[in-house]
């Protein structure tokens, strides 16, 4: 069969991987066309469209880029006519995908969601559109199959998380031969991890680095971003402690004793590599002001959304600065609360189902 996917971030090109890696399994004889990243473009297939050209972060930044995206949503209807699959596969990116979903089901091609929208946290009435646009939609957290069925009686496939299989389908990764790779010291590693766009990560690395002087004792790392050059990153690369190591994201966690995390994907990945963390967010200030009106959440990071409660520490907008991060960072080196988040983190795993979501994906679209 043909299949087309559509995923427009570095975390969905993460999940896009694996989900193309049983697509192939299952289906000796698919055939694959995609937007996603380097990821999904190591497995097959014929990469249409990297994310990099896709990712616009925050209200303000998608009004100002509005004609390159409607420029993309006009290529890919094109792209899709002409390559005729027989299923479109969407995995979250709502804001592109939604417009896509609809033109699909008009031209009769079956369309599968693979991780839903948020619409549990902001546009609720984008459920509309899914009833009408999506015929399978496959979630991966275990509160929005309650959402989609109890409170809009729409039926969905809960499969678990794709990052529990990312994550221990892995090698081991030995400590002292990570930092001699690397050239790093012996001190325990703090990892930064700032995010994938260059808006968020000017903002988030400025404050992250300034940790550096006031624990010694540690090494920080900054996690590089596969879609962002080193040259990017020297600007923050100033002090003797804190060192880069690009696209190793998964092995750095692996050695870390704690991060410092923009919300996002990566604070689920760092609480399942068993990482205490801190959470932090910023961004413009049109942007949190649009979106502290529109958004209906008590949390931000994935990890404190599950649980229900607060496990991580969050640190959002004018709460995100040096003297707190500071004050966070020594609560989560040692005693109680590090302890714990250990606890918590056991928890969090236990909830979010077993392996095998890919697998269970694959399968559901093949039938």
């Amino acid at each position: 069969m043909k299949y087309y996917i559509i995923s427009g971030e570095a975390s969905g090109d993460l999940h896009g991987s694996n989900l193309m890696k049983a697509l192939y399994e299952k289906d000796a004889n698919a055939e694959i066309r995609f937007w996603g990243g380097d990821l999904m473009q190591q497995v097959g297939g014929t990469l249409v469209k990297h994310y990099r050209e896709l990712a616009f972060m925050g209200f303000a930044e998608v009004l100002m880029n509005l004609r390159t995206i409607f420029k993309n949503i006009s290529f890919c209807k094109k792209d899709i006519l002409e390559f005729k699959p027989d299923t479109l596969i969407l995995i979250d990116y709502p804001g592109f995908n939604m417009r896509i979903a609809e033109f699909a089901k008009k031209q009769k091609i079956k369309v599968h969601y693979y991780i839903s929208p948020q619409i549990w946290a902001w546009k609720e009435n984008r459920i509309k559109k899914i009833k009408r646009d999506v015929d399978e939609m496959s979630v991966i957290l275990p509160f929005e199959k309650d959402f989609y069925e109890k409170k809009h009686h729409f039926p969905v496939h809960f499969v678990g998380h794709p990052l529990i299989d990312a994550i221990s389908n892995r090698k081991q990764v030995d400590v002292d031969t990570f930092k001699s790779k690397n050239n790093l010291s012996k001190k325990p590693i703090i990892a930064l991890l700032p995010g994938s766009r260059k808006q968020e990560i000017k903002k988030m690395l400025s404050i992250m680095v300034q940790m550096a002087d006031k624990f010694q004792a540690y090494q920080f790392i900054i996690a590089g971003a596969p879609s962002q050059d080193f040259q990017f990153y020297q600007q923050f690369i100033n002090k003797e402690n804190v060192k880069f190591i690009s696209n190793k994201t998964y092995d750095l966690l692996s050695v870390s004793y704690a991060a410092i995390v923009t919300s996002g994907t990566a604070t689920l990945e760092t609480a399942l590599f068993k990482v205490p963390e801190i959470v932090c967010y910023k961004t413009s200030w049109l942007s949190y002001q649009i979106g502290k009106r529109l958004v209906d959440l008590k949390y931000i990071s994935l990890v404190n959304l599950i649980m229900n409660k607060e496990v991580v520490k969050e640190l959002i907008q004018h709460e995100f600065n040096v003297e707190n991060l500071e004050k966070e960072l020594y609560n989560i080196l040692e005693g109680k609360k590090r302890d714990e988040l250990f606890l918590n983190y056991f928890e969090l795993e236990k909830k979010l189902g077993g392996k095998g979501a890919s697998k269970k994906v694959a399968e559901l679209i093949v039938k």
